[in-house]
């Protein structure tokens, strides 16, 4: 019965894991069309630390969902959804292979499974939560959310206030974790036949090393010139969520004169191999993904076999 529903490819991975040059070489033997699957790279402005891709490659095969929200204005899973439904259909009606690249897992697996229904936000509860955060600091609030839900803290990074705090709220406001209301969904069942496919590494250390020569080459291109110009936007600022993106955040502390150079450079690779750590946590909790060595030589190869 699946193989008689329309197919939808999704290409996901760690960063630095080589999703954009499969892309395109599933391009070169496909007609698809490309979705980003990529919190950051749907904000106009942010390129270099995105690694987007260049204008000549987004005009070479049709890109959606990039540049599509500004910096000053969030970008939620639930539009990422009907966002990319209607990407989804589009191209689908034009006969064509959607190709959902990028490495916001959360994305991914709110697109098949459905959104939680959690419950609202409350001024009071958070509130008490910043206090919290200003009377004990958002470490406390980390282990606290560590302690209750584990699973959903190995998937948040430490600074993330805003997710912090509303997982905790969650779990105050109901007494059931975060975790456990993603688990209690009903899973959604899309008219499509889904090949999920996940770039892994064999060896982590090579990843890491991926991650620190990327990062360098950003720097060269021009990142710390591209995150000043956003620093000096007025309606930016620091708890933004385009803002506490990888690197971003690291670059702004800079700018703000909380660090120094070196200082920002260390961090930034670090916390960017933390981020292709919970990415990489994701994938291994994934039912249905075919896993692929991101250094084979013959990768494309393998990887056109399975489409």
């Amino acid at each position: 019965m699946s193989l008689l529903l329309p197919k939808i490819v999704c290409l996901m991975g760690p960063t630095a894991s080589g999703k954009t040059d499969l892309a395109f070489a599933i391009a070169q033997h496909h007609d698809v069309e490309i979705i980003n699957v990529d919190s950051t790279l749907v904000y106009r402005g942010l390129d270099i630390g995105t690694a987007k891709p260049t204008p000549a490659e987004l005009a070479s095969v049709p890109h959606h969902l990039i540049d599509i929200q500004d910096p000053a204005e969030a970008y939620s899973a639930a539009q990422f959804c009907s966002d990319a439904l209607k990407c989804i259909e589009d191209i689908l009606s034009r006969g064509k292979l959607p190709l959902l690249v990028g490495g916001t897992m959360m994305y991914f697996r709110a697109l098949q499974d459905g959104l939680a229904a959690m419950p609202s936000a409350d001024s009071a509860t958070r509130a008490e939560l910043l206090t919290q955060i200003q009377t004990e600091g958002l470490a406390s609030l980390y282990a606290e959310l560590q302690n209750i839900d584990p699973i959903a803290a190995s998937r948040i990074k430490p600074t993330d206030s805003q997710r912090i705090q509303r997982a905790i709220e969650v779990f105050r406001l109901t007494g059931k974790s975060l975790t456990a209301w993603c688990d209690e969904q009903s899973v959604q069942t899309l008219p499509y036949q889904i090949i999920n496919i996940a770039l892994v590494p064999e060896d982590r250390s090579l990843l890491h090393e991926r991650i620190a020569i990327r990062f360098n080459k950003m720097i060269k291109k021009g990142f710390l010139d591209e995150v000043e110009r956003l620093y000096s936007r007025p309606d930016l600022h620091s708890d933004l969520p385009a803002m506490r993106a990888v690197g971003y955040r690291q670059a702004w502390e800079y700018l703000a004169g909380c660090s120094s150079y070196d200082v920002m450079c260390e961090r930034s690779i670090f916390a960017t191999r933390q981020l292709a750590k919970r990415q990489l946590t994701w994938i291994r909790g994934w039912q249905d993904v075919q896993l692929f060595n991101c250094e084979a030589v013959d990768l494309v190869q393998h990887v056109l076999m399975v489409l």
